[in-house]
């Protein structure tokens, strides 16, 4: 697993979104980033989580920051993800699991005694190119706001 830690550089990224728009690290140069890691577009924890990021979204503005949702499904499922919910945050396919490899939340999961990889429900604030601070093993409820707190400072 990476190391991933506060203050250290964050990894760079390439991802498409819905809208099949590409989006790097370098892009938001000089604004706050919120990248969100969530295991599957149209699931409820996964669609909890969107919306309270979507309701969330004017508040995030005034600080110009920028939220990316990740997970490993295509552009055009995070396509439909996004128009059913009027989501208005940009979702990101990394269909190789590179980008959330990456940032360590790629791991291991079980399931009725069956093994496998999956992603690690997470989240990264990203400012000026590094870790500010992240979430590991996110519950969805209140998650969004306890990020908006931080990225406005309160």
């Amino acid at each position: 697993m990476p190391l991933i830690d506060p203050g250290k550089k964050a990894p760079s990224f390439t991802l498409k979104d819905q809208d099949e728009k590409t989006h790097t690290l370098s892009d938001y140069e000089g604004r706050p980033v919120v990248l969100y890691f969530y295991p599957k577009d149209d699931t409820p924890g996964c669609t909890a989580e969107a919306c309270a990021f979507r309701d969330n979204l004017p508040k995030f503005k005034p600080g110009k920051a920028a939220i990316l949702g990740v997970s490993i499904l295509d552009e055009a499922s995070k396509s439909k993800f996004a128009a059913k919910y009027d989501l208005g945050v940009k979702l990101g396919s990394d269909p190789d699991a590179k980008v959330i490899e990456a940032y360590g939340s790629w791991v291991e999961k079980s399931l009725y005694g069956r093994n496998y990889m999956g992603i690690d429900r997470s989240t990264f604030l990203i400012r000026d190119g590094k870790i500010e601070r992240m979430w590991r093993k996110v519950k969805v409820p209140n998650h969004a706001q306890k990020v908006l707190d931080v990225v406005k400072g309160a």
